[in-house]
């Protein structure tokens, strides 16, 4: 770092300058934030049993079974589905990737630990599911019901 005192110019000039690179950071997370709001991925599998769509969170928001569905065993369908929708995250992941590297690059620290965050979220994340219901009725003896 310089030590030498700045004049009244030179620290104008370095406030503008910083704010330039601010306000750039600024819209271009905003334009990263804006493409990943209308982001959804669309997979199918190879079978052609299924059919998944998943939101910009990784979060399954489409599902289109086919006739193929009816030659299969249910815990076979039950895991292309699951299968279909680890796919389409991973797309989406990639898909990402790509809008940080146009948007904020990924050659700040910031720009890497978007992309580094977004991409252990899509890869990682489990697949939603119904959770166990916990406040059954008196007469609910089947621990087994789903909400």
């Amino acid at each position: 770092m310089d030590d030498r005192v700045l004049t009244p110019d030179d620290a104008r000039q370095r406030l503008a300058a910083w704010k330039g690179r601010i306000d750039k950071l600024a819209a271009d997370t905003k334009a990263m934030s804006d493409r990943f709001q209308r982001l959804e991925v669309t997979t199918k599998d190879p079978r052609g049993m299924a059919e998944v769509t998943v939101d910009s969170t990784g979060a399954l928001v489409g599902l289109r079974l086919t006739r193929e569905i009816e030659r299969s065993a249910p815990d076979v369908v039950a895991a292309t589905i699951m299968s279909t929708v680890r796919t389409a995250r991973a797309e989406l992941a990639e898909r990402t990737q790509a809008i940080v590297e146009e948007t904020v690059g990924t050659d700040s620290p910031a720009g890497r630990a978007i992309a580094e965050r977004v991409g252990q979220q899509l890869r990682g994340a489990p697949v939603e599911t119904a959770s166990p219901r916990e406040d059954r009725d008196e007469d609910d003896n089947d621990p087994n019901v789903w909400r």
